[in-house]
């Protein structure tokens, strides 16, 4: 099965996946708490599904947060500045054909290949990780 058909994809594409038991709206929910207990901006948060609904079609619950920090950021863009198409941060919270919760995201070792972060600045980025781990299964 492919990401296509609702599996989550392989790494080799540069994006990491870890299931969680909570449901999309759970997941959600318990990382904007822990955003905004580490102070790290909530920029946006895409219904894509809820947008899919307005329009009639159906989509299984699927939810975009995008945050950071600019202290955090802005360094990164600095030293590469291609890195501003993928920051801020984002995690994906999707749920599968079979009902499995997803958190996705762009892996650090892609983003650093991308745009040729140096290596010094990766811990910028590593919140992304820490943020998954948290309410990962």
């Amino acid at each position: 099965m492919t990401a296509a058909e609702g599996q989550a994809p392989e790494k080799d594409q540069g994006i990491v996946s870890k299931p969680t038991k909570l449901t999309v709206d759970q997941a959600v929910e318990k990382l904007k708490f822990i955003l905004q207990s580490k102070g790290v901006m909530l920029f946006a948060l895409v219904d894509h599904s809820g947008e899919a609904a307005k329009v009639g079609m159906t989509m299984l619950p699927t939810k975009l947060l995008i945050f950071g920090s600019p202290k955090a950021g802005t360094p990164v863009m600095l030293a590469a500045p291609t890195a501003a198409l993928d920051l801020p941060l984002k995690i994906l919270v999707w749920q599968d054909g079979q009902g499995q919760v997803w958190l996705s995201y762009n892996g650090l070792p892609f983003l650093q290949h991308r745009h040729g972060i140096p290596d010094n600045l990766l811990t910028n980025l590593a919140a992304v990780e820490a943020l998954v781990a948290a309410i990962a299964s």
